[in-house]
């Protein structure tokens, strides 16, 4: 079986927070724990401000295994507003990743 992973897509990601909230109701997480985090990171100069979004899977991310094993996707990406969140093999996500500047790919054990 070909190993699974996450692509985000870094320069579309708008802040929404979707994918903490989805994940959080789909796993049941209590406060302060996430499998996958919104960070903002601000960037400030004289002329000025950018916001930049990066949502980061943590060590709780296991891709939601019990609903991509029924043949769905993980919670974080259905519920991306978005849609800068792709779930699917490595492979291929990987040949997206060549054209596009901003991505990050997750593959969990």
């Amino acid at each position: 079986m070909a190993r699974k992973g996450l692509l985000i897509d870094y320069e579309y990601c708008t802040g929404c927070q979707t994918c903490e909230v989805a994940c959080k109701q789909e796993n049941n997480y209590p406060a302060q724990r996430w499998g996958i985090k919104l960070n903002e990171i601000i960037l400030q100069s004289i002329n000025k401000v950018e916001i930049h979004y990066l949502p980061f899977p943590t060590e709780l991310c296991n891709l939601c295994v019990a609903r991509t094993d029924r043949g769905e996707q993980p919670a974080c990406v259905k519920h991306c507003q978005a849609g800068c969140m792709k779930y699917g093999e490595l492979t291929e996500l990987v040949k997206e990743m060549e054209h596009k500047p901003q991505t990050v790919l997750f593959a969990p054990k």
